[in-house]
């Protein structure tokens, strides 16, 4: 009978496998460089698949979802059944999410399996990862290894866009996931390296706060992807988020005053470092996830990209990012953490800025390099800090679920601001492309009626040649009409659309004036050094 793998004998903390943490990086890299794939990757999904933009979308911001509405309850999952059996479980979810990409036929195939079930699987890989590093590896070499991995997310974020457009480009989007399988395969295939590590916590189910914990964040960014996709209920379910978040806080609070186990400690927040750690770390992704969906649109929708192109265009922003978050690291020592977070946010929103006026100018992707440089080096700057300012200061005991809450920010500010940003785009475009057809001399009543009902119907962000090709049997004054209507529509949409990174930005530089009033976190044990998140 075949032994299980989560259960075979592995080497001691003391003398772990030289193999391991480069098998724990190449999982991370695995993680981070899913969405890259798929955000270079639209137009091409799109046309293989016969779905639209914004259906895709849905799917990239649902993925972080699902991962941010139960990464707290994954971590939790891990404690109960064994953070090594979690890991496993974790890979094989994502494993069967990139697998069904290669096979996807239909968005729905996307939706189940990618998103979903790989969104699960994220989110009981990132807090057993954690769990497992810290107790695999002991002082420095477990300083090393968070770096390691922390190299790797950088890394994937870095060549992502490339990696991706080459592939899409000159193979299929299909092969890039089907690499990921097998990356997947040769983590899993050393699994017997990895010890696993026990909990000795209480074994208490908070269900109360697991089930109001995936209704707050669920609740949120499904209503802003239920609007862009011009359903119902969008107030009810935003509703039912904001109540949900507010009656999490409340029985949080309730249930540590009477001594009950709780899904998380709130005391967690009563730091400064930790509220504010976390607040950051929601504000960044926030404004990465609405630039990540916002800029590879406009390069494939609108200045006609391949994904070649498109991931060449955004190179600037993530290997910026890579190459500051490398150097800031190594200069930490010599500047204060909160200093080198405030001058992050205020170049990430500067980039942003600048970013605006050039959407109705620019006619190639080389109008971008100078603000995505700017930009991307702001980025660099905050993933060298929060991860570490956010941490640090958390007791060991404590510490895989401080990663957890940090985690779950992180998802749930990157599936906000891919459902956010994408919905205010095609909010802003349906608007725009309504008024001027009720402007337009040229078309008809009935046409305007016509355009108005479709809008309403599926408001749709659409590259020149493909509404060309859309309207080839109607008149040509008609078609030429409706192809300078939406010309003209794209740019005060995707302007508006940046305006979320840039506001998340401000935000992030309002509250890093806080930071700086704050002495400088001292490290709790051995969490100084931590970059995963």
């Amino acid at each position: 009978m075949a032994s299980d793998p989560a259960a075979a004998p592995a080497p001691s903390a003391q003398t772990p496998s030289r193999l391991l943490p480069l098998l724990l990086a190449m999982a991370m890299f695995v993680l981070v460089v899913d969405t890259s794939l798929m955000n270079v990757s639209i137009s091409a999904v799109v046309e293989d698949l016969g779905t639209t933009v914004s259906g895709v979308q849905s799917a990239i911001a649902l993925e972080a979802l699902v991962s941010a509405a139960f990464i707290l309850i994954g971590g939790k999952a891990g404690d109960l059944f064994g953070r090594k059996r979690a890991y496993v479980l974790g890979l094989l979810a994502y494993a069967v999410g990139a697998i069904a990409m290669t096979l996807a036929q239909s968005l729905v195939a996307i939706i189940v399996f990618w998103a979903v079930i790989g969104g699960l699987g994220a989110s009981l890989l990132l807090p057993a990862m954690q769990s497992l590093i810290h107790g695999n590896f002991d002082g420095p070499a477990r300083t090393k290894v968070y770096a390691l991995v922390g190299a790797a997310a950088a890394i994937a974020a870095a060549v992502g866009p490339l990696l991706g457009g080459v592939i899409t480009t000159f193979l299929s989007w299909r092969v890039g996931f089907l690499l990921e399988a097998v990356i997947i395969a040769i983590v899993l295939s050393g699994i017997g390296l990895v010890r696993d590590v026990e909990f000795t916590g209480s074994r208490h189910v908070d269900g109360v706060g697991s089930v109001l914990s995936v209704l707050a964040m669920g609740g949120i960014v499904l209503s802003i992807l239920v609007w862009q996709e011009g359903g119902e209920s969008v107030l009810a379910l935003m509703l039912v988020g904001l109540l949900s978040m507010a009656g999490l806080v409340w029985w949080l609070r309730r249930s540590k005053r009477a001594g009950r186990p709780t899904l998380l400690d709130p005391d967690l927040f009563s730091s400064p470092y930790f509220r504010l750690g976390v607040s950051q770390q929601l504000l960044q992704q926030i404004a990465l996830g609405g630039t990540m969906i916002v800029l590879p649109l406009y390069l494939q929708m609108v200045l006609e990209y391949d994904a070649l192109g498109a991931g060449l265009s955004i190179a600037p922003l993530s290997l910026s990012m890579f190459a500051v978050a490398l150097v800031a690291g190594r200069q930490a020592g010599r500047h204060r953490p909160a200093g080198i977070v405030r001058l992050g946010f205020a170049l990430l929103t500067a980039g942003l800025v600048v970013l605006v006026p050039l959407v109705p100018r620019a006619d190639s992707g080389w109008w971008l390099t100078v603000p995505l440089l700017i930009a991307g080096s702001g980025l660099g700057m905050l993933v060298s800090q929060l991860n570490n300012y956010t941490l640090s200061p958390v007791s060991d005991e404590r510490v895989s679920e401080a990663a957890g809450v940090n985690s779950a920010a992180g998802s749930f500010g990157l599936s906000f601001g891919l459902a956010f940003a994408g919905a205010i785009m095609l909010a802003v475009l349906s608007v725009a492309f309504t008024r001027g057809a009720e402007d337009s001399d040229v078309l008809s009543a009935p046409e305007k009626e016509q355009v108005s009902q479709v809008l309403e119907d599926d408001a749709e962000l659409m590259s020149t040649t493909g509404l060309e090709e859309l309207l080839a049997d109607q008149p040509p004054a008609t078609s030429a009409e409706i192809v300078r209507i939406n010309t003209d529509a794209r740019p005060p949409a995707l302007q508006i659309a940046l305006l979320i990174p840039i506001v998340a930005g401000l935000l992030g530089l309002a509250n890093s004036f806080r930071m700086v009033r704050l002495p400088d976190p001292v490290p709790a044990g051995s969490t100084e050094g931590l970059a995963l998140g």
